[in-house]
């Protein structure tokens, strides 16, 4: 499995970023990126922008995700889920509603 990472771009020279972690990140797919920006980053290449406030929500989440499992308490960490009543994706709502329970 691979696990995007918001990563902040300090500096830009080309198609290669450096992310304010000191790792080199390719840009081929976001050649729009500029010092400053968030991107998320898997295997070293970054995918797509990020808003700040996106990528605000994936580190909480990941750092949610490591705290759960040092069995730590998960005080409001997942608020934007456990507030709310859980929905399925549009293609099972519609399978749901024509009456199928069955894969």
């Amino acid at each position: 499995m691979c696990i995007g990472i918001p990563l902040r771009l300090t500096g830009v020279d080309g198609v290669a970023g450096r992310a304010g972690d000191g790792s080199l990140i390719d840009l081929s797919l976001v050649p729009e990126a500029t010092a400053g920006d968030w991107v998320l980053g898997f295997l070293g290449a970054a995918r797509r922008l990020l808003a700040p406030e996106e990528a605000t929500q994936i580190l909480d989440a990941l750092a949610a995700m490591a705290a759960a499992l040092d069995g730590e308490q998960l005080d409001g960490a997942f608020a934007d889920l456990t507030d709310r009543e859980p929905t399925l994706p549009p293609h099972l709502e519609a399978a749901l509603a024509a009456g199928l329970t069955e894969a």
